[in-house]
């Protein structure tokens, strides 16, 4: 059997846990540079705000309606989500962290176990020890445990949160009820190309032709058909190492000047280098983009990427920073209002097994140097120790007006108990 955990709300849900007086009232998370609404508790949805709801334009939504509105505090949900997936682990050796608020555990060798009762458990213990309400479901593969977690959440006053499909029976009628635009997996272009040939259920789609499935969904779909039909083609899958990582962002104004846009590129490639030395891994090219602010029509538009073949495979901050410049002096112009601008690091190799050149390879002496900087910030806060080019000033320049204190990474944001 698979068990699928899904944190309810689970944004609005870390703020909650600081903050109990919002329980039962409206709650959004906004997105980077406070721009849209990527998480609403379950009031703010019944009050008909969208995901992706541009934050300006129900602006006074949320006042009428008193909806309490949060800058997104990644640093406080990520040590949230760690703390829910510890828990978790206690339950099952086989677990595969899904997202930031799924996990999936393979329960093997639980024959004799009551699920209903062992998955109930978990949700006591998780709101324990974490205040994080999550909703769990059991079936014998993974997109029925994915099902099987669909009916918890949307019934939680039958479900207790909890639903388990044991039977060919539960699964039939899971399937009968589950639309197929909603099965894990079916996005909307193929949900659409099902509904032309009159499947519009899971059930439906189960008792569609294998071969017509294949040529239409590839291997990927005849998977997940045989998956919900009870038969186990997914399991758990292995943490990868990422095969790009990419910092970028929104200015909070217009930059015209190259100094500004080397200090924001100095910044995202440094961040780049830091993601890459945490999974031991050198990137071997990278790509630098600028963009001006195309919601401006009245003014003068550009857009520019470049790609540059590193002459060796490297992580580190200053020799990434130094051909991540040269790529964007190549493709900067003046005259012109730049509103973002990014760097992508590609085509990795394990940092142990670097191919080593005969002219020109990275600096040794960077190894300890990255090592200290990464270990200082890690003790003292996110980029204390920088490079000279980088602002001192700033961390990111992101707006932020509505953050929560990061009351469980930062020390200074610890709650103060009163008795």
């Amino acid at each position: 059997m698979f068990a699928l955990i899904d944190c309810n709300n689970f944004y609005a849900s870390c703020e909650r846990m600081f903050r109990p007086e919002l329980v039962g009232k409206p709650v959004v998370v906004l997105s980077n540079n406070d721009g849209c609404v990527i998480a609403r508790s379950n009031e703010a949805k019944a009050l008909g705000i969208p995901m992706g709801a541009p934050a300006f334009e129900y602006d006074k939504v949320f006042k009428t309606n008193q909806v309490h509105v949060f800058s997104a505090n990644f640093a406080l949900y990520g040590d949230m989500s760690q703390r829910v997936m510890d828990v978790l682990s206690d339950f099952s050796p086989d677990m595969e962290i899904y997202s930031i608020d799924e996990a999936f555990l393979k329960l093997q060798g639980f024959d004799n176990y009551n699920l209903q009762d062992y998955a109930t458990k978990m949700r006591q213990k998780v709101m324990k020890w974490t205040g994080i309400p999550v909703c769990v479901g059991l079936a014998p593969t993974k997109a029925l445990a994915k099902l099987a977690n669909r009916i918890a959440k949307k019934y939680p006053d039958i479900t207790q949160g909890v639903y388990v499909i044991d039977t060919d029976e539960k699964r039939i009628k899971a399937l009968k009820w589950l639309k197929v635009e909603d099965i894990w997996g079916i996005g909307g272009q193929h949900a659409k190309k099902l509904n032309q040939h009159n499947i519009y259920t899971a059930l439906d789609f189960v008792l569609a032709d294998t071969q017509w499935v294949k040529t239409n969904l590839a291997i990927v779909g005849v998977r997940l058909q045989a998956d919900l039909q009870g038969i186990q083609t997914l399991d758990l899958e292995e943490v990868q190492p990422k095969k790009s990582i990419a910092t970028t962002r929104s200015f909070e104004t217009n930059y015209t000047k190259l100094e500004d846009l080397q200090e924001r590129i100095t910044t995202f490639a440094v961040s780049c280098a830091e993601k890459l030395r945490k999974q031991h891994s050198c990137c071997q090219s990278l790509m630098v983009f600028v963009r001006t602010n195309r919601h401006l029509q009245q003014m003068p538009q550009y857009s520019r990427n470049i790609v540059l073949q590193l002459p060796f495979a490297t992580n580190s901050s200053i020799e990434l920073t130094k051909f991540a410049l040269q790529a964007l002096q190549m493709i900067f112009k003046n005259g012109y209002s730049y509103k973002k601008a990014g760097v992508i690091v590609q085509d990795f190799t394990p940092q142990n097994q670097a191919q080593m050149t005969i002219f020109e390879n990275s600096n040794p002496r960077h190894i300890p140097l990255m090592q200290a900087m990464d270990k200082m910030n890690t003790l003292y806060g996110q980029q204390k120790v920088r490079l000279g080019i980088q602002d001192t000033k700033k961390v990111w320049k992101m707006k932020q007006e509505k953050l929560s204190p990061r009351y469980t990474t930062k020390l200074s944001d610890i709650i103060t108990v009163n008795v």
